[in-house]
This record gives structure tokens, C-alpha cells and sequence, in this order.
């Protein structure tokens, strides 16, 4: 029997696993937020363009200032020329922003000053409860800073004059910025007994909310042929065969080109929804539309998967619509797709007739397993053993690489710790090749593995740097 619970939570979360805060950057088109996104980023990353309203996807990216790590986000520029502002993107688009993210970059352009539609915005931030930083960008030089205080005559606490083309000013932005920014929540100590967290993510109409209608035995989710309709992540507490799950129903992804300026701007939430949940979650579990396949941005998706060190499951959903060999064919090509994931199983699934939805959960526990599995010192060492007689690390440089022995140092991912001489010169290609091997030897289906080379010194000698 199967048994349900709705619940939200942002608490600590499960298994130890905590996120990274989200940091968004509004502002209408052609101010320089991609500019800028790109400076906070340290990588080119968002397309730059002279010409307003280039970005059309929202980017997101890993980065860190002053030692606080956090996912930034770029959204897509609200119009300005909208007879009506509050009612065109620029509400919609700002509230998507204030939703979901923690912080909150509110890019102007120093050289023209606030129009009617930054008023708005600035309006609502200041209403919202989030913290907002207010960036007057293109203040290349000091004699623009005066141009840029202008915000402070809309009742703006504090401006940040900054030129995200050539990095001025932007210390500062990051100093209070990451000052403002939540503090990760303490792990659990019992999580790793609680219930498992699975995060539905895939692109829109994919079958996530009829797969979790299918696994609660009724009509919870709103479901629709068009894609899209799921704009929050929702948790519900299911309990199968006397084990519980939390499922996390995220808001679909589109594929980049279907995203445009006029689509509707909460397309900005339903991605910054899907990083949140993907870092809450303990198992990833990809819903592909069998027919359509995995596209780019499921892929791009399960590499943000991996980099977080989650658990991932891909799913062929609405397999009944295909027969056995467009279906062998489907699985075929998700496979090649996702090539840089070899050892991520995939499942057939039909959320219309159930079919899969057992293999599917058996696979999520095999995943799930290996996600917190421990290898003794021992075992490890014995098999490292048999790797260094198979197979010794080559000559990298003018020293040859000995490696002492090997620890697991943590689980949620796997991660591994390599004791070696010289760490810097274990080529790329053994690396791959250790990783090959613990999973070969010890299974861990479906979850990255970590392995740090770190230096062994001897009293007296030099500390070297760490691989």
C-alpha cells in the first residue's frame, strides 16, 4: 500500500546534504547584467551582447567570493518598453527572482539613471523582505559614481557604482553581498536514517506530474498536455512497501530554444527551482520524454547533478507509446547523449499504465545505496594492491608517482583519499582509470565518485601541493 504526505521544507536537510545559497540578478535589458554575471562568475559564461535582450535562457553558475560559496543566476532582462511595466515582464520577472533566490543583485546603468520601469522594481524589492544589493553598472570611472547615486533618491539605502567590464568596484559588492547570504544549516546527525529525497527534474511535459500521480494511486498534481504547468517544487512523503521517499516535483526546464523574450518570465523560477531541488535531493531521477529523447538541457541538468555529487536515475517515461524496438532505439540514444555519465542506470517507465514504476524504485534504492556506501580501509587497499600490480601510475615529469595507500573520507558522494609522493604528477588518464576501478570493483551504480591525491611527506620535508 501506498501512502502519502504533502510537506514543504527549506530545514537542514538529509544525508548531510545542504544548499548552496542562490543569488539573482535582475534588471531590464542592456544594463550589463550578463557583464556582470560573468565578473561574479570568474568565466564567460552568459552571451554579452551590445544588442538589449540577448539573454533569452537563464544561466546559472558555481562561484564563491571571501571563502562563501553560492549558484548565481542570470535572468533574462524585463521590457522596458511596455506601456504598462507592472503588468508586463518586469513584475513577474522580479517576483520569480524574489521567490526563490536568497539574494538578490539589482543591476542599473549608471550613465542613464533609474527609468520608470527600475522604479517599480525597486518599489517591490524594497517590499520584499529579501536582501537586495542595487549595482549602478558602467560606472567605469569615479565621475560617473555621481550619476549612479541617483538610486539613492528613490529611498535606496546603499549604491554599489561598479563596472563589470573592467572589475571596478565589484570587492565591495561581493564583501556585503556574501555577509548578507544565509548560513548553511547543520547537518542532521540522524538524516541518514530518514527517508530518502528524489527530485523529479526533466523539461516541460515530460510526465513528471502524472509519474507522481502513478506513485501516490491518485490525481495529487495538476496535470496538463501543456507543457509547463508545474511552476513550484512540491514535496510529498510516500511510503512504499514499508519504505519512505520524499518525492520532489520540480517545475519543468524548456530547451533553450524554446524560451523567448515573450514567454512567460516565471520560466526564471521554474529553473531556479529545479537547482534548488536538484541540491536538495539525495537521487536525481531525469524524466525523459522516451519519444523526444534527452535533449541538451537534460544533459546539461544531470551534469549539474553530478557536480553537486548526487545520485542520478535517467527514465524513458511513456514507453507505451512506442514499440520494443523505437524503444531499444530511444534507450540507445540516451545513452550516447549522456556519455559522459556511463555508469547512470536507465529505466522504462509509463506513468499512464504503471509499467516500470517497480524497477524504477528498486532502482532508486540501488542508487540510493551506493550513494552512502563505506569501503574499509582494508578492502580498499587490498584491491588498491591488485590495481598498482595490474597497472602502476606511468612517469609524468621528471619524478615517478608512488602511491602509499588509499581511505574512503566521506560518502554522499563517495570520496576517496590517494596518499602519494607526488600528486601533481598523476596523469589525467590514471585518474580516470582509479575511478574506472572502485566502481568496477565495488559497484557504485549511478553516483560520481570523488578521488583527491593528496602529497605524503616526510619529517623535514616541504609540504607539495595537493592533486
Amino acid at each position: 500500500m501506498t501512502k502519502h504526505h504533502p510537506a514543504r521544507s527549506r530545514g537542514p536537510l538529509p544525508g548531510g546534504l545542504s544548499g548552496t545559497p542562490i543569488v539573482a540578478i535582475v534588471g531590464r535589458p542592456n544594463v550589463g547584467k550578463s557583464t556582470l554575471f560573468n565578473r561574479l562568475a570568474r568565466a564567460r559564461v552568459a552571451i554579452v551582447h551590445d544588442e538589449p535582450g540577448v539573454t533569452r535562457d537563464r544561466h546559472y553558475a558555481d562561484t564563491s567570493a571571501f571563502g562563501r560559496p553560492y549558484t548565481l543566476v542570470d535572468t533574462g532582462g524585463f521590457d522596458p518598453e511596455d506601456l504598462d511595466p507592472m503588468k508586463a515582464g518586469i513584475a513577474r520577472h522580479v517576483r520569480a527572482a524574489i521567490a526563490e533566490a536568497d539574494a538578490i543583485v539589482f543591476v542599473t546603468d549608471a550613465t542613464t539613471g533609474p527609468t520608470a520601469p527600475d522604479r517599480a522594481a525597486i518599489q517591490m524589492l524594497r517590499e520584499s523582505g529579501k536582501p537586495v544589493f542595487y549595482a549602478a553598472n558602467k560606472a567605469d570611472t569615479p565621475r560617473v559614481d555621481a550619476d549612479a547615486f541617483d538610486l539613492y533618491r528613490l529611498g535606496v539605502e546603499t549604491v554599489y557604482p561598479v563596472s563589470a567590464l573592467h572589475g571596478r568596484g565589484i570587492g565591495e559588492l561581493e564583501a556585503a553581498l556574501v555577509a548578507a547570504l544565509p548560513e548553511a544549516p547543520e547537518p542532521d546527525a540522524d538524516a541518514e536514517r530518514g527517508p530518502p529525497r528524489i527530485a523529479l527534474v526533466g523539461r516541460p511535459n515530460a510526465g513528471k506530474s502524472s509519474m507522481l500521480n502513478r506513485l501516490l494511486g491518485e490525481d495529487r498534481m495538476l496535470v496538463d498536455s501543456r507543457p509547463g504547468t508545474t511552476r513550484d517544487a512540491i514535496d510529498t512523503l510516500i511510503e512504499r512497501d514499508g519504505q519512505k521517499y520524499v518525492f520532489i516535483d520540480t517545475a519543468g526546464i524548456r530547451r533553450k530554444a524554446k524560451v523567448s523574450r515573450d514567454d512567460n518570465p516565471v520560466e526564471s523560477l521554474s529553473v531556479l527551482s529545479s537547482i534548488r531541488s536538484i541540491e536538495r535531493a539525495h537521487v536525481v531521477v531525469m524524466l525523459c520524454d522516451a519519444a523526444e529523447g534527452v535533449a541538451e538541457q537534460d544533459a546539461k541538468i544531470m551534469g549539474l547533478a553530478e557536480e553537486r555529487g548526487r545520485a542520478m536515475v535517467v527514465a524513458l517515461n511513456k514507453s507505451d507509446l512506442l514499440d520494443k524496438a523505437t524503444m531499444t532505439k530511444a534507450e540507445e540514444t540516451a545513452r550516447e547523449k549522456l556519455a559522459f555519465l556511463p555508469y547512470v542506470p536507465v529505466v522504462r517507465t509509463s506513468a499512464k499504465n504503471g509499467r516500470g514504476v517497480k524497477e524504477l524504485f528498486d532502482t532508486i534504492a540501488r542508487v540510493r545505496e551506493a550513494f552512502n556506501k563505506r569501503v574499509t580501509t582494508g578492502e580498499l587497499n587490498r584491491f588498491f594492491e591488485t590495481v598498482l600490480d595490474t597497472r602502476p601510475p606511468p612517469t609524468m615529469g621528471a619524478r615517478a608517482p608512488r602511491l602509499y595507500y588509499v581511505t574512503q573520507a566521506e560518502t554522499s558522494p563517495p570520496t576517496f583519499i590517494v596518499m602519494t609522493n607526488a600528486p601533481d604528477n598523476i596523469h589525467f588518464s590514471y585518474r580516470r582509470f582509479v575511478v574506472n576501478q572502485l566502481r568496477k570493483h565495488f559497484g557504485f551504480e549511478g553516483v560520481p565518485l570523488r578521488v583527491h591525491y593528496k602529497a605524503r611527506r616526510r619529517r623535514g620535508e616541504p609540504k607539495a601541493a595537493e592533486g
